[in-house]
């Protein structure tokens, strides 16, 4: 004598459970850890950041103390473009912060036209060595 049940409860039993794990509430979720609003907000604002500290090295580098930094190290400022585009964000903020403290100490008289030169310079040759030992 077999236990079996009737082969249409059989088949309704499968289709439930079948629905039952198809359906799941927990398979449509979109309880994520991160949104993805806040993953795009933290994408913008690093790209924002790393837009502002590429300007401000260039704009350092095409000033009128900058190009004679350059000049008088013999380096092109296409080149340090170049290079400073290819640093990592950690990197460019370092130098780009080192970069506006020499700015304002040059703007508030603390810094004389040879010392801005001088660290223009300093931060040229960071940079190609920077890029060169990678």
């Amino acid at each position: 004598m077999s236990l079996s049940l009737p082969r249409t409860f059989q088949f309704l039993l499968i289709a439930v459970l079948s629905m039952a794990v198809t359906f799941s509430p927990a398979l449509f979720a979109q309880d994520h850890v991160v949104s993805s609003a806040d993953l795009r907000k933290d994408v913008q604002s690093v790209s924002a950041a790393r837009q502002r500290n590429l300007a401000q090295l260039d704009n350092l580098f095409a000033s009128q103390q900058g190009q004679k930094a350059l000049e008088s190290a013999h380096v092109s400022l296409q080149q340090v473009q170049k290079a400073v585009a290819s640093l990592d964000d950690a990197d460019l903020a370092r130098l780009s912060a080192r970069a506006q403290a020499g700015q304002n100490d040059f703007a508030a008289g603390r810094l004389s036209d040879r010392d801005l030169i001088i660290i223009l310079i300093c931060i040229a040759a960071l940079v190609l060595i920077i890029v060169a030992v990678r």
